[in-house]
């Protein structure tokens, strides 16, 4: 579904895409500028318990990430930098996000098993991206598992958003708690994955 999802997005945000390229901007600028602004929605404007609004800023930032890549692909920009600051940045916004729901569920908010629940999901988080870009680094793949970002980013911001709007925050507690479990799944299943092609006797 999600990667339908993408593809209309990618449609809808390509005139966004030529247009900023005419002004002059570049792909990382516009990586660099919305990272600033996911940052920035996650750790004001939720720790302040605006989970509603800090929802709204990220979501209109967050779209950088599909932006970029259509800028580096029409202007033919495409480079091993845009690419890598490309992944290092999209661990600064995940990390921003679980981060703010940390600030905010630990002090004012009051609900120290969320806040543990987002500090799980964080730290988990970046170890699926880390074990993928480990592997890769060895030449393995472990492109598997059950919880990839778009999922994980997905289902914490629109749970985080309806319970600024009133929804019993419980409710988030469950996602992350389930968000918590798919991702250590996806740790496994990666782990696995590589140990098995580690094993396996190669050519030559």
């Amino acid at each position: 579904m999600l990667k339908h999802a993408r593809s209309f997005f990618s449609r809808l945000f390509t005139p966004v895409a030529r247009l900023l390229l005419r002004v002059g901007l570049t792909p990382n600028a516009v990586t660099v500028i919305g990272t600033l602004g996911v940052s920035g929605g996650a750790l004001i404007l939720y720790p302040l318990g605006e989970l509603f609004w800090g929802t709204v800023v990220i979501t209109l930032f967050v779209f950088s990430d599909l932006v970029d890549g259509l800028m580096a692909r029409l202007g033919g920009q495409s480079s091993v930098l845009g690419g890598f600051l490309d992944s290092v940045l999209d661990r600064v916004q995940d990390s921003a996000v679980f981060l703010g729901l940390m600030m905010w569920f630990y002090t004012t908010g009051e609900n120290a098993m969320i806040g543990s629940a987002a500090a799980i999901c964080m730290v988990l988080g970046l170890l699926v991206s880390y074990i993928r870009a480990r592997a890769e680094s060895m030449g393995f793949d472990a492109n598997v598992g059950i919880a990839e970002r778009p999922e994980r980013m997905v289902s914490t911001l629109v749970t985080a958003g309806l319970v600024g709007l009133g929804l019993h925050e419980g409710v988030l507690h469950v996602v992350l708690v389930l968000l918590a479990i798919a991702s250590g799944i996806t740790v496994a299943q990666r782990i696995t994955t590589v140990a098995q092609q580690a094993n396996e006797p190669r050519a030559g």
